[in-house]
């Protein structure tokens, strides 16, 4: 099968450089796996901006395809559970990192990595959540599952993907969002998403040095990681959790254990990566259903392929409002 697609090509140059460009391939070119997949559509993260800059934390060979997400149509399967002609949804795993990713017309992955589309999105409705969308859900399952039900509950990092998913989800479930950010002129997208305070990044960056602050939070959906994680864990109220899932600001944590140990904190770690395909297939089943957020269109804007490389460059820069999806232009 000697099909050609359009895909990102992210290639070192001899100066030691990244140069990314638009090339054509071939579906020979694929490495072996389960299922054949033409993307209709891919997602932009912050991890595929790593990528395509040339981070071997992400990507350890060049050149690579980036696209840590992808949703499409099987076009062939070797295994029974999919065929032909399904709509699937393919994030985490080694996807678009080691993996020719979703910034390609076309991957082929192992079975295990695909979710059947569920009713109740769309393929492009299931990009504009993608991977931020899902982390966003499991951050809010994971405080839900730990009693936060009441109370102000924090989003950092308020207007990124995660960040705007979280706020939403959280709202649409009746919690007090407090949404922070580092761009006050975008309080009025997130007051739209349903935060009910917008706070700037300096009311959550605390650099006193006491072990404890005044309590406040409930429970925390943190984003950036660093000295802001440390604040808001000194502020998270006796028995509230704290979902951790980003270090775009810095992956150290320099806090002592008070907060654990005479308030009960509790701090719970967010992999989307490696979760298991049940996880995925339950959280997935929410966002279609009863956790579809309200708002998704204002969340997300369309870029076709060729115009990819400013908005990489955007989110690489702290830029990025929302969600971008990636739209190839197969002919669906």
């Amino acid at each position: 099968m000697n099909t050609m697609f359009d895909a990102l090509w992210v290639e070192e140059q001899a100066d030691g450089t990244f140069r990314r460009t638009i090339v054509q391939r071939s579906v020979d070119d694929l490495p072996p796996g389960d299922l054949l997949i033409r993307v209709a559509y891919s997602s932009l993260n912050y991890k595929d901006a790593l990528s395509a800059s040339g981070n071997r934390g992400v990507t350890r060979r060049y050149p690579h395809t980036p696209g840590i997400d992808a949703a499409g149509v099987v076009v062939a399967s070797t295994v029974a559970d999919f065929r032909p002609g399904d709509e699937v949804i393919v994030i985490g795993y080694d996807l678009g990192m080691n993996t020719p990713g979703g910034f390609g017309g076309y991957i082929r992955v192992p079975a295990q990595w695909a979710v059947l589309r569920p009713p109740g999105l769309t393929l492009r409705e299931s990009m504009a959540l993608g991977t931020a969308g899902f982390t966003a859900a499991q951050c809010v399952d994971a405080l839900l599952q730990h009693g936060v039900n009441s109370g102000e509950v924090l989003v950092t990092g308020a207007t990124g993907g995660v960040g705007s998913i979280a706020v939403t989800l959280l709202s649409q479930l009746g919690m007090t969002v407090v949404a922070a950010t580092g761009k006050p002129e975008e309080s009025d997208y997130l007051h739209a998403l349903g935060a009910h305070t917008v706070i700037t990044r300096a009311e959550v960056e605390d650099a006193s040095g006491k072990p404890l602050l005044r309590e406040r939070w409930a429970g925390v959906v943190d984003t950036v990681g660093g000295s802001i994680l440390a604040t808001a864990i000194r502020a998270t109220r006796y028995d509230g959790a704290v979902a951790a899932c980003g270090n775009v600001a810095s992956p150290a944590l320099e806090l002592t254990v008070y907060p654990f140990i005479l308030r009960g904190v509790k701090l719970l770690g967010i992999d989307s990566v490696n979760v298991s395909i049940a996880t995925r297939r339950t959280l997935w089943t929410r966002l279609a259903d009863a956790w579809k957020p309200a708002r998704l269109e204002q969340l997300a804007r369309e870029v076709a392929l060729p115009n990819l490389n400013a908005e990489i460059d955007a989110i690489l820069l702290g830029q990025q409002r929302g969600r971008v999806i990636v739209a190839h232009t197969h002919n669906y």
